[in-house]
């Protein structure tokens, strides 16, 4: 996720066949407005806060292809492990498919008593960055008794590059592959589509770089990131996140700045 208010901190995950790619610890100080970009791969998210029920709940979240706006309370914290794709199935216990696009209680993929022992733990934590391994290690514990091995062929990860400045029949040829198996393969392990997950990854590459400088040429940003040019880039900001890339930025700084 990019630009969580307040105090922000992500820390990577060890380990490459980890099925944590990220982990993100967020604290809110006050009341915030979050603002979220568009996210590819699954994520589980814990919040903490005297407004939640018991002080702490547990959500899975699928691929998002619209921006996010949410107003977080003061003292509220959150801790959010992105996944890696294929996992999703033996750590949440669905597909990615069924996922896309929804948010789940943990007790309706884990069932009620996995969800409330997690729970109870992340409640005695002493700080999110703690509740952070206590999430991880529920998470590998999960991969560990899974009865659904994680299925990412090996082509997966050229082929998620290559579909970010390629048409999918294109890759599909480079790769050896038929269009279907390569649309079916990106449907299992992130719950979306060739065309969704380039046009999120190409979203998401012109929110970073517009965010890594000061001086912004946003036609260069379009040509980089793989528009077809300045007013592709600006259709696309204004599907995804209902207005435009300059309005877009300035709400992702002013949701950055600590209280």
């Amino acid at each position: 996720m990019l630009a969580d208010p307040a105090r922000h901190a992500v820390m990577p995950a060890r380990g490459a066949l980890r099925p944590i790619l990220t982990m993100a610890v967020s604290h809110y100080a006050t009341d915030r407005q979050r603002v979220a970009v568009p996210q590819v791969e699954a994520q589980v998210v814990v919040r903490f806060g005297p407004s939640i029920p018991g002080g702490v709940d547990i959500h899975a979240m699928g691929a998002r292809r619209q921006v996010h706006r949410k107003l977080i309370r003061g003292g509220h914290r959150a801790v959010l492990a992105r996944l890696q794709p294929g996992t999703y199935e033996t750590v949440l216990g669905v597909s990615a498919s069924e996922l896309s696009g929804r948010t789940v209680p943990l007790e309706a993929l884990w069932g009620p008593a996995s969800a409330q022992r997690l729970r109870e733990q992340l409640a005695e934590a002493p700080d999110a960055h703690a509740a952070g391994g206590l999430l991880e290690a529920a998470v590998m514990a999960r991969m560990a008794d899974g009865k659904v091995a994680g299925t990412v062929p090996p082509f997966l990860p050229i082929a998620l590059e290559k579909l970010q400045v390629a048409s999918v029949g294109t890759v599909a040829r480079e790769l050896g592959v038929s269009e279907r198996h390569l649309r079916r393969v990106l449907h299992e392990v992130l719950g979306v589509g060739p065309k969704t997950y380039a046009r999120l990854k190409r979203f998401e590459q012109a929110v970073r770089a517009a965010q890594s400088g000061e001086d912004i040429n946003w036609s260069a940003i379009a040509a980089d990131a793989g528009y077809y040019d300045q007013a592709h880039l600006i259709a696309d900001f204004q599907a995804m996140a209902g207005c435009t890339p300059r309005s877009l930025l300035a709400e992702l700084r002013e949701t950055s700045v600590a209280s």
